[in-house]
């Protein structure tokens, strides 16, 4: 089924990003919206907080600090977004998570980390395990796109829980970030 797929879209060209607080921000401000309208925020965002330069679009947790939340929530943010963000901005400022130490930790460790954050669950660490700390072998189990792209490759009735995306992924190993990507990809194919 997967060999399909891989056929259909071509080579696998995962496009990475830095495992920074830029990254996990960025994360923030795109969940549950679709991409284009996550862009547009993320860019007033990083406006905002880089002084009124739409050149930059790189955050720093300090300038999310000193940004006012009215201000972010006239960007485009959500009240809860406001709130994820600037906790993230004070767990990195405050050392409680550590950028500089995730690429030496284990999966269940970055996860471990990320999750404390207010609005980071798994499936925000298991993108950033795929997208920044470049990890060869997530299965990202709560994706409702992998999940809906196993429905339809596999002919499935339904969107398979997880424990069903495991046992289907398991030939995928030790792969499952490019067998994820690729799915991603075959929707839009």
């Amino acid at each position: 089924m997967l060999a399909g797929i891989i056929e259909r879209v071509g080579p696998c060209c995962i496009e990475y990003r830095k495992p920074d607080f830029t990254a996990l921000a960025r994360a923030i401000v795109y969940q549950q919206l679709n991409g284009t309208a996550a862009g547009s925020i993320y860019r007033r965002v990083a406006a905002l907080v880089a002084g009124g330069s739409r050149r930059t679009t790189t955050l720093r947790p300090e300038a999310v600090l000193q940004a006012p939340p009215r201000r972010l929530r006239a960007a485009g943010l959500s009240a809860a977004k406001v709130k994820y963000l600037r906790d993230l901005a004070q767990k990195t400022v405050s050392g409680a998570v550590r950028f500089r130490g995730l690429p030496a930790m284990s999966d269940e460790e970055v996860i471990a980390e990320l999750t404390q954050v207010h609005g980071i669950g798994v499936w925000s660490a298991h993108m950033f395990l795929i997208f920044a700390l470049r990890r060869p072998d997530v299965l990202a189990v709560g994706d409702y796109g992998v999940r809906s792209a196993v429905k339809k490759a596999y002919g499935l009735e339904r969107l398979p829980a997880p424990l069903e995306l495991e046992r289907i992924a398991g030939p995928w190993r030790p792969h499952a970030s490019t067998a994820c990507w690729y799915l991603w990809q075959s929707l839009k194919a």
